[in-house]
């Protein structure tokens, strides 16, 4: 008997609003059945009590998750002071309480201030991180903290929008694996009276933001008008951005037919003209014409597709050439 099909093979990057109350997983699961992708993965974790982008990528665009794990991030958070948590957040067992100062200007911003810039961070125990092959919140779940080393973040932006007598509301712009958990535990630590988070929303992950996202609420309206997940397809893949999204911060290289076709069979693209230096990342292109037969040409094909990423070579006479780097699968 033959096997059922996992799945359709989609492939594009989809920017969900996470809601509040699920892991990144199980919103990712959430996606990946209602698009019937046979292959999902996301680019970057938010804790359950957060909300807002996370990009989801399907099929082919998996190949370049990590890019979206590597991006600079940007979030707006709450901030309540005078307690501590066991997880940093709401969702914790407070464990200490102290009585929170008078919140001056000066006072504030002589919290804020060191934590601008690049510092180190020790990731908290209730974090997805391994140690001998366990995750960090698992140990903590089982009463166990181990030492986990500091690591570097970089601030690039902390700003206090507005604040009450014992909550802060702060705008945090941040390099990749930055808790900001960890950062409000800081700001509590710096200002003598601890604090935790009560809400958290990412308004920026890399290029994509907040105004461009869809929720699950809207995915599953498709579904539920349309019948089913296979009658809404169009639909839901209508939300779907390119591949190549994820890679815009590369140069572009449209090959002509002889090297589109060197490159596909692993083999170096020569006599190439890209403004790029030896051993970066280029994307590559091809015009449809040149890769794909007339018979399976639509009035959806586009006049370029994306073959993937290579990389810059260097021949011996000087020239550049381009190899292979992460390609699609393009048939």
């Amino acid at each position: 008997m033959a096997r059922r099909p996992k799945g359709r093979s989609v492939s594009g990057v989809l920017l969900l609003d996470k809601p509040q109350g699920l892991s990144s997983n199980q919103a990712l699961q959430r996606v990946r059945w209602m698009l019937n992708a046979a292959k999902a993965g996301h680019t970057g974790n938010l804790d359950p009590m957060a909300t807002g982008v996370l990009p989801i990528c399907l099929g082919e665009a998996t190949k370049f998750a990590q890019l979206g794990l590597d991006a600079d991030k940007t979030y707006l958070a709450q901030v309540q002071l005078g307690a501590c948590t066991d997880t940093g957040d709401a969702d914790g067992q407070v464990t200490t309480v102290r009585p929170v100062p008078a919140l001056t200007p000066e006072l504030l911003e002589a919290a804020l201030a060191p934590l601008r810039g690049d510092i180190m961070q020790v990731p908290p125990m209730y974090s997805a991180l391994k140690q001998d092959g366990r995750k960090l919140y698992e140990l903590a779940r089982a009463g166990q903290e181990v030492e986990r080393p500091p690591r570097p973040v970089t601030i690039y932006a902390l700003d206090l929008l507005d604040h009450t007598d014992d909550q802060l509301t702060i705008r945090v712009a941040c390099s990749k694996g930055t808790y900001i958990r960890v950062l409000g535990e800081s700001i509590g630590e710096h200002l003598g009276c601890g604090a935790h988070l009560t809400g958290l929303r990412r308004l920026r992950s890399g290029q994509f933001d907040a105004q461009s996202v869809v929720s699950l609420e809207t995915l599953q309206q498709h579904v539920d008008q349309a019948g089913d997940r296979e009658a809404a397809a169009p639909e839901l893949d209508a939300y779907l951005l390119p591949v190549d999204v994820l890679l815009t911060d590369y140069p572009a290289l449209t090959l002509d037919a002889t090297q589109a076709k060197a490159i596909r069979y692993g083999q170096k693209a020569l006599d190439v003209d890209v403004k790029a230096a030896i051993g970066d990342n280029v994307r590559l292109y091809a015009q449809a014409q040149d890769i794909q037969s007339l018979e399976t040409q639509t009035q959806e094909t586009p006049a370029q597709i994306f073959l993937g990423l290579g990389r810059v070579d260097q021949r011996r006479d000087g020239g550049q050439v381009i190899a292979p780097a992460r390609l699609l699968n393009t048939g």
